[in-house]
């Protein structure tokens, strides 16, 4: 009996809990009332890029290309690689309605084989996160065997 009455009275208590929170989740924003969302918005020219099949130690390096789409200015709070082999830059200033930026992206190509890495785009546009990729081959750089050593170098030669 006590065991019954102790997990009724906590199941009581949490519920308890859980309607208060409900409570001040209701009075913290009126009814119908929507949180303000921004008029910034986000458009890549492409969201992909393909370098095919790059040599080691080659170009790893892209640009995505973005417009402004929205009627305030676009801040770009945050854009990190996948790893540590993938680094973006991105604009630190504000981005005007109707102005373009660009993400430069940067990958590691002394890493060979294939790859496809991302990268995450946070900002204040009502469109939300966009997430980049990357793709491609990375082909390893030929192995250059050296020339055999003649074993009579310096030695007189024969007549």
């Amino acid at each position: 009996m006590k065991k019954i009455i102790y997990v009724v009275s906590v199941t009581g208590a949490l519920l308890f809990c859980s309607n208060i929170q409900a409570q001040d989740a209701k009075t913290a924003q009126p009814h119908g009332a929507e949180q303000p969302t921004s008029l910034a918005d986000i458009k890549f020219e492409k969201t992909v890029h393909d370098f095919g099949t790059i040599p080691q130690g080659g170009n790893g390096e892209c640009e995505f290309v973005f417009t402004n789409t929205g009627k305030e200015p676009l801040v770009i709070t945050n854009c990190m690689g996948s790893c540590g082999c993938t680094v973006p830059q991105c604009p630190k200033e504000p981005v005007l309605p109707g102005k373009k930026g660009v993400i430069k992206v940067k990958y590691d190509t002394n890493r060979v084989g294939p790859f496809v890495k991302s990268v995450t785009v946070n900002s204040n546009a009502k469109s939300g996160v966009v997430t980049l990729q990357i793709k491609g081959t990375v082909e390893a750089k030929p192995v250059e065997e050296a020339f055999p050593q003649n074993k009579n170098e310096g030695a007189p030669k024969a007549n």
